[in-house]
């Protein structure tokens, strides 16, 4: 790749996700550096809750990159990553009066694609 010749790529973000950011983090781990074609395939046919908004985020990227005319068969995911967003605190009663204090803790996840040399 030449100095002058910008790397090309394109992003997706979901923010506010309500899903915990360990439970995403596992299938980001499977889907990095690979081709978006397999990593479509993992996502479909991995049983984790994270799966569904996660393939949903990568059809968006490839549309983004689409959109940027980058050549969609040779696209795969460079860099993907999950922040902790706010996490919502809910109180569950519990015996005697007392409470219990329930963390809903929500997710920002970026997925970036790039197209293959």
């Amino acid at each position: 790749m030449e100095a002058n010749e910008m790397m090309v790529e394109a992003t997706a973000k979901a923010t506010y996700l309500r899903i915990a950011p360990r439970k995403v983090q596992i299938v980001l781990d499977l889907i990095r550096n690979k081709p978006t074609d397999e990593a479509l395939a993992i996502l479909k046919h991995t049983p984790k809750a994270a799966c569904e908004p996660l393939e949903k985020l990568l059809k968006s990227a490839i549309a983004n990159a689409e959109n940027k005319n980058m050549d969609v068969t040779r696209l795969y995911v460079a860099k993907c990553w999950v922040c902790q967003g706010p996490t919502l605190k809910r109180i569950r009663p519990r015996a005697r009066g007392s409470a219990n204090r329930i963390n809903k803790k929500t997710s920002h996840i970026t997925l970036v694609v790039r197209e293959a040399e």
